[in-house]
């Protein structure tokens, strides 16, 4: 990361208060990469799941089979509220939770988005490697997983970077995300 420690400063001055969020399909390497650009920028991680997760006081599986979708779409929107106000972090979100338009205009006050964009093969790839995505618990997982993608990507598309997530170095997509947020402006005019 030596090469990009004056970008990842630059970058970190210029969020203020505002936090990174890290959008994007499950399987995209939100977490991973997450983790890696707070390291570079010197702010801390939290992953949204984990915080709901807490808050709830059981799995995210647990929270979809006991009490539904529904019940866990309103307390993620609860808590990546309550954790935006907490900036600036690096913030990684679930895959549906940028599809919420209350969260993705929190977003655009109190963060910058950054869809990690992956092909359909790395995602099935990633995700079928453990059990725990109640969304593919289906027949078919694979069409399950095209069908999410087909309606979710055009929301994704509206963060205010994309990177395509592919199998390279964790360090490559971070200093590509540090390059994309200091080449454009990063603070908002007041009101947007």
């Amino acid at each position: 990361m030596a090469d990009n420690s004056a970008t990842a400063r630059h970058v970190r001055q210029a969020l203020g208060t505002r936090s990174i969020v890290m959008v994007g399909m499950m399987g995209c390497g939100k977490s991973a990469i997450g983790r890696r650009l707070a390291n570079a920028l010197d702010l801390k991680f939290v992953d949204a799941d984990d915080e709901i997760e807490k808050a709830a006081g059981m799995s995210i599986s647990e929270i979809f089979q006991q009490l539904g979708e529904q019940h866990f779409r309103d307390g993620e929107r609860r808590v990546i509220a309550r954790l935006l106000a907490g900036g600036p972090q690096v913030l990684s979100t679930g895959g549906g939770a940028y599809m919420s338009e209350e969260t993705r205009d929190r977003v655009r006050t109190a963060g910058i988005a950054v869809w990690l964009k992956a092909e359909l093969p790395i995602l099935m790839k990633r995700v079928m490697r453990r059990d725990n995505r109640p969304l593919l618990k289906t027949h078919n997982p694979e069409a399950r997983m095209r069908e999410l993608l087909d309606i979710r990507s055009p929301i994704y598309a509206e963060a205010d970077i994309t990177i395509e997530s592919r199998e390279v170095a964790h360090d490559v997509i971070v200093g590509e995300i540090l390059n994309k947020l200091a080449a454009q402006p990063v603070e908002r005019p007041a009101g947007a």
